[in-house]
């Protein structure tokens, strides 16, 4: 299970998240206009562009000399810059192309090649937001101006929700090709401007004139005048099946198989999701499933009480940003789903004021019960959401221990921790789980293995995580979990307790990992989380489980373990 209560300077959201941090210090500096809207589109073009859909006849070929290729310095076009001139490496500043969709574009390509995450754009706390603009004019041939808040808050909606669309979004586009060849053999930057533009027509609800006009120019600008073509002439098809609701979908009809396979075209899912949801959740409940995770995600922020605050301080500094906010049945979490940037940018996580967690995490911390005073190991600790929450809860007595195999991810961990006026508690362990309880001879109060997984329960805030997944990849997770469940297990106190959790709603991760558990440990006798989180959130069996769509939180899970006392 991924938790999430970093400080700004290392805030990096493992749960797919419409969130981006500023890319340097100058950009830090700028003020928001206000709080960013995916509903306030900036189409990137002037009034006078204003138009019902036409491409503007500047780029039609014959008109285009002036853009379709970058190649000079500013005599070419006065909205093309040589800021750095005099460097070895004269940036090419383009400020003609819709800059957000530029770097979506970009970022789009590196996420579907492994080598960027989908919710983040850059930290500045290594300067990523300049390697970032240095990708982009790599793959383009030239640069965009930086990106201010509402722009980056553009560039984290088209990216995360066009990765989610993405099954649907191909399935049109290749309908909409001439020929099935068309789609497969398109250059992989056509492909994303296309996925861009489908994305706002069908989801976002773009003005038409906008999306045809400012992909095409990227197209032709980045690639070439014939690539816009093909741009103009795919979206305008689109717009018209659009406008006489006949886009080509497919029937969810036959079989089961092919029932799943129609339904994961239209939720966009993968079709070994949708069988097995549909199989142990019923239909009904896996459409609200998939409905849930292709929403935007909501963030919640837990008030870091170990620093003085309460919640009202918090819930002032929100009303004083002018962030909009719900409390949570949780008295130390506030839930907003638009805003974040302005929490950033105000710095309440750099000054400790709070961290970005979600409840179902926090009721995890609930589950564990931490008692001022005990002795806890946190085995998989980074990035460190859970360790902090806990630590914060001993009031000042007692001590943690944060076990990782991730030397950087443990870095950070203890940096936030100093953050929160936590690191006196905390204690970084760098090792493997399986390794250190081989060697260890130490035991602990209580035990907590939240334990990788498959992320089924947080596929809302992670965009990509449900194209990364197969379902191979669920028997080499059990078989994990059980490996770190037996080691974890050997540093429990005698009356001592362990903790599973994960931040999946597969019962495979879950209920039977724990049944098996027990049958191959009768030293451990489970129990009941009643009296530690709430009833609605207890199972039948006595385990806490947060559903998203019974729920509106992350999917988590989490069972109690007592270990006798001989």
């Amino acid at each position: 299970m991924e938790g999430n209560a970093l400080a700004l300077s290392h805030f990096r959201t493992r749960v797919g998240s419409p969130l981006l941090l500023s890319a340097d210090a100058s950009s830090a500096a700028r003020k928001s206009s206000g709080r960013s809207r995916a509903s306030r589109y900036d189409t990137g073009a002037p009034p006078s562009r204003a138009g019902r859909g036409r491409v503007w006849k500047r780029d039609e070929p014959e008109a285009s000399s002036r853009r379709a290729g970058i190649t000079g310095v500013p005599k070419l076009n006065p909205k093309v810059s040589n800021k750095g001139a005099g460097t070895n490496k004269v940036p090419v500043v383009n400020f003609e192309v819709s800059h957000h969709r530029a770097v979506a574009a970009v970022r789009l390509l590196r996420a579907e090649k492994g080598k960027a995450f989908v919710d983040l754009l850059n930290e500045t706390a290594n300067d990523s937001g300049e390697n970032e603009m240095g990708y982009v004019e790599r793959t383009l041939g030239f640069s965009t101006r930086h990106l201010d808040d509402r722009d980056i808050r553009l560039v984290t909606v088209i990216v995360a929700g066009t990765v989610r669309w993405k099954r649907y979004i191909d399935y049109l586009i290749m309908s909409l090709c001439s020929d099935e060849k068309v789609f497969s053999k398109m250059e992989p930057l056509l492909l994303q401007i296309l996925r861009i533009g489908f994305f706002e027509i069908l989801k976002l609800n773009v003005p038409a004139y906008a999306v045809v006009d400012e992909n095409v120019r990227l197209a032709k600008v980045a690639l070439r005048p014939g690539a816009g073509n093909m741009v103009n002439a795919i979206l305008r098809k689109l717009l018209s099946l659009k406008e006489t609701d006949s886009l080509p979908l497919p029937k969810v009809e036959g079989d089961d198989r092919a029932q799943a396979r129609a339904l994961s075209i239209i939720y966009s899912h993968p079709v070994w999701m949708v069988r097995r949801w549909i199989r142990f959740l019923g239909k009904e409940e896996a459409l609200k499933l998939m409905n849930w995770n292709n929403s935007d995600p909501y963030f919640s922020l837990r008030v870091n009480t170990a620093n003085g605050y309460t919640r009202d301080d918090l819930v002032n500094r929100l009303e004083d940003l002018q962030v909009h906010y719900e409390k949570s049945i949780m008295d130390e979490f506030v839930r907003i789903r638009e805003g974040m940037q302005a929490v950033l940018q105000a710095g309440l996580l750099k000054e400790g004021m709070c961290a970005v967690q979600d409840e179902s995490a926090g009721f995890v911390v609930s589950v564990v019960d931490p008692q001022p005073g005990e002795s806890i190991m946190d085995c998989c600790a980074a990035p460190g959401g859970k360790t902090l929450f806990m630590a914060s809860r001993l009031a000042g007595q007692g001590k943690i221990w944060a076990l990782d195999i991730n030397k950087g991810r443990l870095r950070i961990l203890m940096e936030a921790a100093k953050c929160h006026n936590l690191d006196d508690i905390i204690t970084d362990v760098h090792g493997d789980l399986r390794l250190y309880a081989k060697e260890s001879t130490a035991k602990y109060d209580k035990v907590l293995l939240d334990t990788p997984c498959s992320g089924l329960g947080v596929l809302s805030k992670r965009a990509d995580l449900r194209w990364n997944r197969q379902f191979e990849d669920l028997e080499e997770l059990t078989c994990l979990q059980d490996e770190l469940l037996d080691s974890a297990s050997s540093l429990v106190k005698p009356g001592g307790v362990l903790i599973y959790s994960t931040c999946s709603i597969d019962h495979e991760e879950n209920e039977n990992r724990v049944t098996a558990f027990v049958q191959r440990h009768p030293e451990f006798t489970l129990e009941g989380v009643h009296g530690y989180v709430p009833a609605e959130f207890i199972t039948d069996e006595g385990f806490y489980s947060s559903s998203p769509t019974k729920h509106s939180l992350d999917g988590a899970f989490g069972a109690r373990l007592v270990r006798s006392t001989h």
